[in-house]
């Protein structure tokens, strides 16, 4: 009881502040953290001065604006690591500055001539930072550079990078695994995610693993050494040891053996190992060879790729466009996708600023944005757009403007579309669940649209909530603390007390 005084007190005292499109309705004063929520964080001792929550309900307005009334406000001001729910704010922006129909480009340029189906010469492929260049996308452009009338290429490959500065594309890592595909930095060039994935399985017609992997290589092949075993397919990578025969390569004609080793589960039907194990330009050289020679087109011997700039000479022979943003933004906020993110970005100074795009100058764009919607974030801190960092930090309150901002803009239904929804797909696929049952019999079904994040010391949760009433909760809460990884249950708690319409504390379940 003496916690609900407090909150109420201090709850009293706070408002939200907001932008000229959004009007702040007459309000009660916001209630104090729900018992249900407060009993779990009080569970899994997590103080609640290391927690913060912003709840406002979205109310229909006049055209192009909306009401805004708050529900619950607990430490809403205070600037906090947002872990992955920073991508939110990446793209937003990027979708109301670029357009959700903005395309990379990438060129393809030659110093050579096309004879008799043959070019000779070296190819140089120019990138602006497509976050998507995946085989498909890749298979596409060999079609094209097929229509132009070449069958066989005579000649290297040259890579121009000039559109990010160098120090973006360092591998620096907050926790040193450098081969774990979410720490893939920016590359204006990125091939696939730079990540070979490989699919293992027990195979259905013998007693032995399968293992294939993507993107396809030129120059790899996959030894197995492997011995199934009778266990549980938990933790099944404990006993998985990974090799790449030779390490550390640069001459990127080379072949290459993937080599693995131990133990493996039989009981596991079918899982990836995702690995970051080649250098950027033997995995974009090998994944073009291979999708040249898939394509039916040859090679007069297998190329070598290279940094290099673009010469004067050169032709342009084709621009490439990768696919739309919007679908983009939707693999972001619904996977947490973070070189994506911080290619969006570097997206955002590259446009507006010119190259060599810099994170401080996609900073500098962001704010921009902030300042023409009516927004000032103090306190607010971009170091890649991402959210994998231990610097980034932002308020609860100024998340939530920013998802009440989005409503009002016309890419807010996109943005909305984007988000993870729960007990469906994403990284909210496997949450509220049981919670989500209860409302099967209702012909409008309540949802929750959610980004999470998660690093470690903190856990995220940032959206909306459409309750069974069918109002539109803007809810965010951090939670930053060495136990953080507890409090999954008290944000689902949050996010069930909002389906059922926030009921009073006391009625929470």
């Amino acid at each position: 009881m003496r916690l609900h005084l407090i909150c109420q007190s201090a709850f009293a005292a706070a408002f939200l502040w907001l932008p000229s499109s959004l009007v702040l309705a007459n309000e009660t004063p916001p209630l104090a953290i729900p018992q249900v929520v407060f009993s779990s964080l009080e569970r899994n001792q997590i103080p609640k001065d290391a927690v913060s929550i912003s709840v406002t309900e979205i109310e229909p307005g006049r055209p192009g604006k909306h009401l805004a009334k708050k529900i619950l406000d607990w430490r809403s001001n205070d600037p906090m690591n947002p872990a992955s729910t920073m991508k939110l704010f990446t793209t937003l922006t990027g979708l109301d500055i670029l357009g959700p129909q903005y395309r990379w480009r990438t060129n393809v340029y030659s110093d050579g001539v096309i004879r008799q189906g043959v070019l000779k010469g070296n190819l140089y492929l120019q990138g602006t930072g497509d976050p998507k260049l995946v085989p498909e996308e890749l298979a596409k452009m060999m079609k094209e550079l097929q229509g132009l009338g070449i069958q066989k290429i005579d000649g290297n490959l040259f890579f121009d990078r000039s559109a990010y500065a160098p120090t973006v594309m360092e591998h620096n890592t907050i926790d040193g695994e450098s081969l774990r595909a979410y720490n893939v930095p920016p590359d204006p060039l990125l091939y696939a995610f730079r990540t070979l994935s490989f699919q293992i399985g027990k195979s259905k017609t013998a007693d032995f693993i399968d293992i294939s992997y993507t993107p396809a290589l030129s120059q790899l092949k996959v030894s197995n050494q492997m011995q199934l075993v009778d266990r549980p397919c938990d933790n099944w990578k404990s006993d998985i040891r990974f090799n790449l025969d030779p390490e550390g390569i640069s001459n990127t004609d080379q072949p290459l053996t993937a080599q693995f080793s131990g133990a493996f589960p039989g009981s596991c039907r079918g899982v990836n190992f995702n690995v970051v194990a080649l250098d950027a330009n033997t995995f974009l050289t090998q994944g073009f060879a291979a999708a040249w020679e898939r394509a039916g087109g040859t090679w007069v011997q297998a190329p070598v790729g290279k940094n290099g700039s673009v010469p004067l000479a050169a032709r342009l022979l084709l621009q490439f466009e990768g696919i739309a943003l919007a679908d983009d933004v939707l693999d972001i906020n619904k996977y947490s996708n973070n070189v994506m993110a911080r290619q969006l970005l570097l997206t955002l100074a590259l446009e507006k600023m010119g190259k060599p795009a810099t994170t401080a100058n996609g900073e500098l764009v962001m704010q921009s944005w902030l300042k023409q919607n009516g927004l000032d974030f103090q306190g607010l801190v971009i170091e890649n757009g991402s959210g994998l960092s231990r610097n980034e930090a932002i308020s609860a309150s100024q998340m939530n403007q920013l998802l009440l901002t989005a409503r009002n803009l016309p890419v807010g239904d996109i943005f909305y579309n984007s988000l993870p929804i729960a007990g469906t797909d994403g990284t909210m696929r496997n949450r509220l669940m049981g919670q989500l049952r209860k409302f099967l019999h209702l012909k409008k079904k309540p949802e929750a649209r959610i980004k999470t994040g998660s690093l470690v010391d903190v856990r995220a949760i940032s959206g909306y909530v459409l309750s069974k009433s069918g109002k539109m909760y803007a809810v965010t809460s951090f939670i930053n603390h060495p136990n953080a990884w507890r409090g999954l249950e008290a944000h689902d708690q949050l996010l069930a007390w909002l389906l059922e319409d926030g009921p009073e504390p006391k009625h929470a379940r």
